[in-house]
């Protein structure tokens, strides 16, 4: 998939043409759409073609339990042009986008949803409104993000990574931690594969990071309590806390162009948001969410350390210090 090419001005007048619809009726799914069940998918596939030679895999899985439906309903009313717009602005110019909607698969009708890798906007724009944001949610604690984790990691194939070895990018949003497990019955109901027996998630983890950039989005800093520190062991510092959940589109789209390297430090980063149109606030609470992964990619504007067959500069003149010499002369 991921045919059709983009069109910026298509999109934001369909974003534009839905106005004021409530979420009930703009995300008016009442169980999994037929065609966002995983039960039986070989693979999702992103490819290049005449239109897109050079296509990049970009997944987000959406927690849609609880309050986080604020995050899916945002990319609908206007985030996801603003993604688009930014990812081109940056020189990505044949991304293809695939959304999931993540449930609690001991408690959710619709505990994993997943749609198609597409470049057209309103290929996109319809897999994302057609997930179903069911709102419930399981044990407290946590959601099965395990399950997102080896969809994307066994049942996607991306011609980035397969013809260039050019990872993907994985963004997930959440607020709670994932199951320690992947259940080996959980993955033959919901998507009939036979494992033999549960797998670690550190080991889903592990197969998801041969072909994708995993992020997983804390959508405030309320929240990160819940959660953080568990994330962290799994992916360090690609765990990025937000300070609302508006800034999800900028922090996504500008840890893609730092990645790429089309972004080259927080410095012009904080450039790039200005010329986007962002206020002094919110240039500053993305550039305080990602200068931590931004100082691992060697961008975050703090000088390097030496390195160790360097020569250390010298100088044979005084310094003009002089030693205090103790009253007893010692």
């Amino acid at each position: 998939m991921g045919y059709g090419s983009y069109s910026s001005q298509a999109h934001e007048a369909l974003i534009q043409a839905r106005g004021t619809l409530s979420r009930q009726v703009l995300f008016r799914q009442e169980r999994c759409h037929p065609l966002m069940d995983p039960r039986g998918v070989n693979w999702r596939e992103s490819r290049d073609s005449e239109e897109h030679p050079s296509s990049l895999g970009i997944v987000f899985a959406l927690d849609v339990t609880g309050s986080m439906g604020d995050i899916p309903e945002l990319l609908a009313r206007r985030g996801l042009p603003s993604f688009m717009r930014a990812l081109l602005d940056v020189g990505v110019t044949d991304s293809q986008v695939l959304f999931m909607a993540v449930g609690d698969a001991n408690s959710d009708r619709a505990p994993l949803q997943v749609g198609q890798f597409e470049s057209n906007e309103r290929q996109m724009d319809q897999w994302l409104t057609s997930s179903f944001l069911e709102g419930g949610g399981g044990t407290p604690g946590h959601e099965s993000y395990e399950l997102a984790m080896y969809f994307a990691a066994r049942h996607t194939d991306l011609d980035c990574f397969r013809k260039r070895n050019r990872r993907g990018y994985f963004f997930m949003t959440g607020d709670e931690r994932p199951y320690p497990f992947v259940s080996h019955t959980q993955v033959a109901s919901l998507m009939g594969d036979g494992l033999e027996k549960d797998l670690p998630v550190q080991q889903v983890v592990d197969e998801l990071q041969r072909a994708f950039e995993p992020f997983f989005l804390i959508p405030d800093l309320a929240r990160r309590r819940n959660c953080e520190r568990y994330w962290r062991e799994l992916l360090g510092d690609r765990v990025i806390c937000l300070e609302e959940p508006g800034d999800c589109v900028d922090v996504t789209s500008s840890l893609v162009g730092l990645c790429e390297g089309a972004i080259a430090d927080i410095d012009a980063l904080a450039r790039h948001l200005e010329r986007g149109g962002r206020d002094r606030s919110r240039r500053g609470a993305v550039i305080r969410a990602l200068t931590p992964f931004a100082a691992t990619l060697g961008r975050d504007g703090t000088p390097r350390p030496r390195l160790e067959d360097e020569p250390l500069p010298f100088d044979d003149a005084s310094s003009g210090h002089q030693r205090i010499v103790p009253r007893d002369g010692r």
